[in-house]
This record gives structure tokens, sequence and C-alpha cells, in this order.
């Protein structure tokens, strides 16, 4: 079972950083095999969900007040270490996401951007595809939205 924090940037320790910054380019970089700016200056807009297991974070989401990515809230860099896949750890950073937006942001509606490979993932968790298809940074993904 992972361990969440819920913090601000402004709240991370160095340790934290450094280990959710590895985790999104160990993923999102490498793994994807994708060169883009994963450092895009939002992180100090965003709260930060981490999924903890021995001092290291190996789930992660960040999370957004409407008006501070999409007009709506919305959840994004969504990664699950590698070694952690398959065991629900998804599942249990992604909720933990939904109730951070619902408690601190007093918001039902939520929107992110889905690499198109997790759209049945996302439905399990009310989330509901809109619009067409895109390439973002070589990798398809839909928009979703969560009422």
């Amino acid at each position: 079972m992972l361990y969440i924090l819920v913090k601000k940037f402004s709240e991370l320790s160095i340790e934290e950083l450094y280990s959710l910054l590895q985790l999104r380019s160990d993923i999102f970089v490498v793994e994807q095999d994708c060169v883009y700016q994963d450092l895009d200056g939002k992180d100090s807009k965003a709260l930060h969900i981490l999924g903890m297991m021995n001092g290291k974070v190996v789930a992660y989401t960040r999370i957004f007040k409407p008006g501070d990515y999409f007009k709506e809230s919305s959840i994004g860099r969504v990664a699950v270490h590698k070694e952690h896949r398959k065991i629900g750890y998804g599942k249990e950073i992604m909720d933990a996401s939904i109730k951070a937006v619902e408690e601190i942001f007093h918001k039902n509606k939520i929107k992110l951007s889905a690499q198109t490979y997790l759209t049945k993932f996302y439905n399990e968790l009310g989330f509901k595809s809109i619009g067409e298809g895109y390439l973002e940074d070589g990798i398809p993904h839909i928009q979703m939205v969560k009422n």
C-alpha cells in the first residue's frame, strides 16, 4: 500500500522533488522514448500527489485548480514506476488525486489529457472521452472529463 502525500511545490523536500522528477523522466522521456520538456514551468502552480514507498516516489500526479492548466480542475503527469504497475497503484494515486481535487478545490469536474491506450483505465475511474484524438509530443492522446 502506498503512503500518499499531498504537497504544494514549496513544501516538497529536495529528496521528494528529485524522486518525482526522476520518476517522470524515467517514464515520459526514457521509457516512452519521447524527447520533450517535462519542466514546463507549471509545477509551482500544482499540488503534487506523491505515492511513497521506502522514501521514494513510486506513483505520482500533479493537480491544478481551474484556470491554472485547463479551464476546469485537472490532473496530469500520471506516473507509476515500472516495477510497481499492475498492482493497483495507478488507481490508488488517481483516487487520491480525484479526492484532493474535490476536497481542496471543491470541484467535481476534472479534465485530463490521456494517452489513448489508457482510455479504459480512465473510463473505470469515471472519465469520458471528449473530442477527437490528437498527438502530443508524438504520442496519441485524447481529452477526458469526469463530472
